[in-house]
């Protein structure tokens, strides 16, 4: 094998790698963008249920016995 031939195999990798890398890049700024959004519709959600106030099940004092007592 010619140094040259082992150059031009080294610039393939080379390549093959930055073209692997920016891909790589490129989801990881878009699984980014999904959790940013993701966040803000938990904060939403949060902030709906944190208004909506107390819970729709009644406490024990308030429930009444099952019908088998």
């Amino acid at each position: 094998m010619t140094q040259e031939h082992r150059i031009d195999l080294l610039e393939m990798k080379l390549a093959f790698q930055d073209e692997t890398i920016e891909k790589l890049n490129q989801e990881l700024i878009e699984l980014n963008e999904i959790v940013a959004f993701q966040k803000e519709q938990l904060n939403y959600l949060t902030s709906k249920i944190q208004a909506l106030g107390g819970s729709n099940l009644a406490s024990e004092d308030e429930e009444t016995p099952p019908p088998h007592y």
